[in-house]
């Protein structure tokens, strides 16, 4: 789950310190936020479109793009607490020009469709807290697997290889809870300040993905770590013991967020190293 408690200090925090600046949001154009990602390099052309996804509990509004020929490894992308939104359809159309085929869903879908938040990733927490609070462990493993599954119905997403998934802000337990609900599907798992990954009881989602067989990134925002400093450990301990490989870092002068690129703490020097990081687990997991 975000950090509502902290959100707004943070922002206060890492600003006075010089640490980021508004201007790196780009251009802020209402609630479209319309913002500019670094190119990629020999990016392939991609096909994309907006699709409706049928689960178990109803219809989920989505988007998904792939590279315009051939096949290329499915991801599942989980978006923050701000939902399905340009931004988000931005970063998966740059991980498609990579050479993968993305689907970004709005978890929101039972409850609100997209846009879910007026303004973005600078929408006020309160305003869409309502609608994480209508989501559950239960709703995760559901819609992991339907979209899953959902995937695996399309042309353009290979059969021979894995699927990968992310996850930012509270879509880090989604893509935790991912892995554990297709455990011989998913072969990479990505996390980018994610909430609520690690806890003490059996539903814990690190305790879940340590079932699985895939490898991990966990992108840590430093904010998270001041506050839960032995979180990073805990979750080293969990996959260690599980035999699964597991990148962990926190994120120096990155605060909880720090990622997409319409977020009022977005960081790009962290969000394009954490990039880095993600391409590469990629890379290597899902060939």
């Amino acid at each position: 789950m975000c950090d509502q408690d902290h959100f707004d200090d943070d922002v206060q925090l890492f600003t006075a310190a010089g640490k980021v600046t508004r201007k790196q949001f780009g251009q802020i154009l209402g609630a479209g936020m319309m913002m500019l990602l670094p190119k990629v390099a020999n990016a392939q052309a991609v096909t994309d479109a907006e699709v409706t996804i049928k689960t178990p509990d109803g219809e989920c509004d989505a988007y998904f793009v792939h590279p315009s020929s051939g096949t290329a490894p499915g991801v599942l992308f989980w978006p923050d607490i701000f939902g399905l939104r340009p931004a988000m359809r931005q970063m998966g159309k740059r991980l498609a020009e990579s050479g993968y085929s993305v689907l970004v869903v709005n978890p929101f879908y039972r409850t609100k469709k997209s846009p879910t938040a007026d303004k973005g990733g600078a929408t006020p927490l309160a305003d869409v807290m309502p609608l994480a609070r209508t989501l559950s462990e239960t709703t995760h493993m559901t819609d992991a697997k339907a979209f899953v599954a959902w995937l695996d119905q399309q042309p353009s997403v290979a059969k021979n290889k894995k699927i990968g998934t992310q996850g930012y802000c509270m879509g880090g337990p989604m893509a935790f809870r991912t892995a554990a609900a297709a455990p011989d599907r998913v072969g990479a798992v990505a996390t980018f300040h994610g909430g609520g990954l690690v806890n003490d009881t059996p539903s814990s989602p690190a305790a879940q993905a340590a079932k699985s067989k895939a490898s991990f990134l966990i992108c840590v925002a430093d904010s998270d770590d001041q506050k839960a400093p032995a979180d990073k450990t805990k979750l080293a301990d969990t996959f260690k013991a599980a035999g699964l490989s597991a990148e962990i870092e926190v994120y120096k002068d990155c605060a909880h967020g720090w990622c997409p690129p319409d977020s009022t703490v977005y960081n790009e020097p962290g969000a394009e190293k954490a990039w880095g990081r993600l391409l590469v687990l990629y890379k290597k997991a899902l060939a």
